[in-house]
């Protein structure tokens, strides 16, 4: 049986600093900024030092009656005092652990842990504890690890220039702070000219007070511009902190991954319990050949500041067979892809934003004069990201597809400017969906939706491919229900 690392005594005790409330009112009604007032607060402060110590034993009994057991078949971890609530995981069950090490508690010795399954809901991690690194070592020995005698060769580590584009791609906003902060840094001097413009109409007897704030306007706009830039900045660097001395090894039933400087993390993941595997891709990445492996499994980049990467940044040529087993592919001819007579099925939105923000913007400037300035700026930013946005989903078009295997699929295609190569075993596809516009119901075609398993259930959706492509799709997975229904009767008996 262990017991948590003290300092939990400490969140604990913060549970009850509500209680701090009585100390600070006394002190108000008593302290006095004279020799009087601070001889009557120090002559009670008795009563602050008990409600000070009340708060830590409250503290100190949670902690005393938490405390962590191993089984030869569980971890169980039990707290409560008056309610005891006891929460047991067995170990085959367990998908991901995950043990932190933060720069701040390496002088206490402190580690965090969190254990998670396929179990709940809303990506909520099923065991977190904090423990010392003594701790640690002995729960974490109950988890099975990469056997080294059984490891996969040939997957090279990744480099400090992977890791730097891999910051790159996946830091907050790339192109949009830039994006932003040109429009802030134009927008400002725009709305500087037309603010003192309509201000010299009102009133010029009360001029020299509105010019001094009007005068700021630029500079303030060219603050918040930098702003995002410096945002972006701390964000990139904070992603370098976070996946520098990334490693990755695996066997074939776990997978070890470890990243980080400040904050060192390392995973143990449950390979069989992995729902699909994700190759991500923008459009600059898409045409440099270019991807990201990511991986879907419970505890696994559940935070949202951490993604589930597997490995940062690969040439999808260069991915190889060793991690196949995985479920990691690429390449290949798609067996169902989408019919380029339905390109407008893709990029029916952008182009109709494209075309239309530029008249809209014309008519608005109509309407108000004195802001037509800014106005058609507005729209000439506007008429960026929906060009891009055209041209995402074009090549989308181009790379859509779905390949059918005996026991997997594989879906290729985008959601916003992200490209996605989905590999999925057919069971863990929970739901398929074949939608038709009245469009699509005058030429034969349809959009597949197919939704993967997972703590959030996710959706992807290939446009524009034949009625008949798709129930191909649909007939397979039924079939594939079927098999699996039958299989678990078959077990009953």
């Amino acid at each position: 049986m262990y017991h948590e690392h003290p300092l939990k005594i400490l969140r604990f005790s913060m549970k009850n600093i509500w209680l701090l409330i009585f100390p600070l009112l006394r002190g108000l009604s008593v302290m006095h900024f004279d020799a009087a007032g601070v001889y009557t607060w120090l002559k009670g402060a008795w009563f602050d030092i008990l409600v000070l110590g009340l708060i830590l034993l409250f503290g100190y009994v949670r902690w005393y009656y938490s405390y962590v057991d191993i089984t030869e078949h569980s971890i169980i971890h039990t707290e409560g005092v008056f309610i005891r609530v006891r929460t047991a995981i067995p170990l085959n069950s367990v998908s991901v652990a995950t043990v932190e090490r933060p720069l701040l508690m390496i002088p206490f010795n402190g580690v965090r842990m969190s254990i998670d399954t396929r179990a709940g809901i809303l990506k909520r991690t099923d065991m977190k504890l904090l423990v010392t690194g003594k701790v640690c070592a002995g729960i974490i020995s109950h988890i099975p690890d990469v056997d080294d005698k059984r490891k996969t060769e040939g997957i090279s580590r990744p480099t400090l220039a992977s890791i730097l584009l891999f910051s790159v791609f996946f830091s907050s906003s790339f192109s949009g702070v830039v994006y932003i902060a040109a429009f802030f840094i134009k927008g400002g001097d725009i709305a500087h000219d037309i603010i003192t413009l309509s201000l010299s109409k009102i009133t010029e007897t009360t001029e020299l007070l509105p010019s001094k704030i009007v005068q700021k306007i630029p500079a303030a706009a060219l603050a918040a511009g930098m702003l995002f830039i410096a945002a972006w900045t701390l964000s990139f660097i904070i992603n370098i902190i976070r996946y520098s001395r990334f490693r990755m090894k695996c066997d074939d039933r776990r997978i070890n991954v470890s990243c980080g400087v400040i904050n060192r993390r390392e995973y143990r993941i449950n390979s069989e319990h992995i729902n699909y595997t994700d190759l991500r891709q923008n459009l600059i990445m898409k045409l440099c050949g270019v991807v990201t492996v990511n991986i879907s499994c419970a505890g696994y980049g559940s935070e949202s500041q951490y993604l589930p990467v597997l490995l940062p940044i690969r040439m999808e040529k260069d991915l190889g067979r060793e991690l196949e087993k995985l479920g990691v592919f690429s390449g290949g001819k798609m067996d169902i892809v989408p019919r380029k007579a339905g390109l407008m099925n893709y990029i029916w939105l952008p182009v109709i934003a494209t075309v239309s923000l530029f008249p809209a913007g014309d008519f608005l400037a109509g309407l108000f004069p004195k802001f037509a300035e800014l106005i058609r700026f507005t729209a000439i930013m506007l008429e960026i990201p929906s060009i891009w946005m055209v041209a995402v989903k074009t090549v989308a078009l181009m790379t859509s597809g779905v390949s059918l295997y005996d026991d997997r699929i594989m879906v290729r295609c985008s959601k916003w400017t992200a490209f996605h190569t989905v590999v999925a075993d057919l069971d863990n596809i929970v739901k398929i969906d074949i939608q038709q516009s009245l469009f699509q119901l005058l030429n034969g075609r349809c959009s597949v939706h197919l939704w993967m398993c997972g703590e959030m259930s996710t959706r992807y959706i290939v446009r524009s491919i034949t009625l008949e492509d798709a129930m191909k799709i649909s007939k397979l997975l039924d079939y594939r229900l079927h098999e699996k229904v039958k299989c678990r009767k078959n077990k009953k008996k």
